[in-house]
């Protein structure tokens, strides 16, 4: 089904991490649809975003997620990572957009879509900031889980990034199968 109306709105999480993967949403909401919880995620409570998870689930005309594994950011490095996770939920949307709005400046066209890059666009467009949230939040659940697969690392709290406690327990336990190995570790 192809909407030729509706924008889809990109974002991704995970860029800037030591592990997992980066996951990207597309996001396309009804016309004219605004909610206060739509915001850029990194200014939101872990709350506030799981509360506007759900709003953005229930409202939206369609969502998607797409992800590139550590393996596949080692291999095409991370900024072609982030475009690729982005088509990815794109290509899942069970609607087919008519324009794409990405938060950043890079992207690559996505099929015969119009895409418009938009640099701090979370925080500008409430297709952006949906998309922020949902990405940021299904890569949360799933740093969360690996926790329990690779205990020790402190990935249910720092979700990942280079903080000084993930970077110590790397250095003492050394990289999991969820590192990514072309960063410095």
């Amino acid at each position: 089904m192809s909407v030729g109306s509706l924008e889809a709105g990109c974002d991704e999480a995970g860029r800037g991490c030591l592990a997992g993967p980066v996951v990207a949403a597309a996001v396309i909401l009804p016309d004219g649809f605004t909610h206060p919880l739509l915001r850029d995620s990194k200014q939101m409570s872990e709350r506030q975003r799981e509360e506007a998870r759900a709003i953005i689930i229930d409202n939206a005309v369609a969502w998607a997620v797409g992800m590139c594994s550590p393996a596949e950011i080692d291999e095409i490095n991370i900024l072609n990572a982030s475009i690729e996770a982005m088509h990815r939920a794109l290509a899942a949307l069970s609607v087919r957009p008519g324009a794409i709005i990405v938060d950043g400046n890079r992207f690559k066209p996505f099929e015969d879509i119009p895409a418009t890059t938009v640099v701090k666009g979370d925080g500008k467009y409430a297709n952006i900031a949906a998309a922020s949230i949902i990405a940021k939040t299904t890569r949360d659940h799933l740093m969360t889980e690996a926790d329990a697969t690779y205990p020790g690392y402190g990935l249910a709290v720092h979700k990942g990034y280079p903080t000084a406690a993930h970077r110590a327990a790397i250095a003492a336990m050394g990289p999991t199968p969820i590192h990514r190995l072309t960063f410095k570790l």
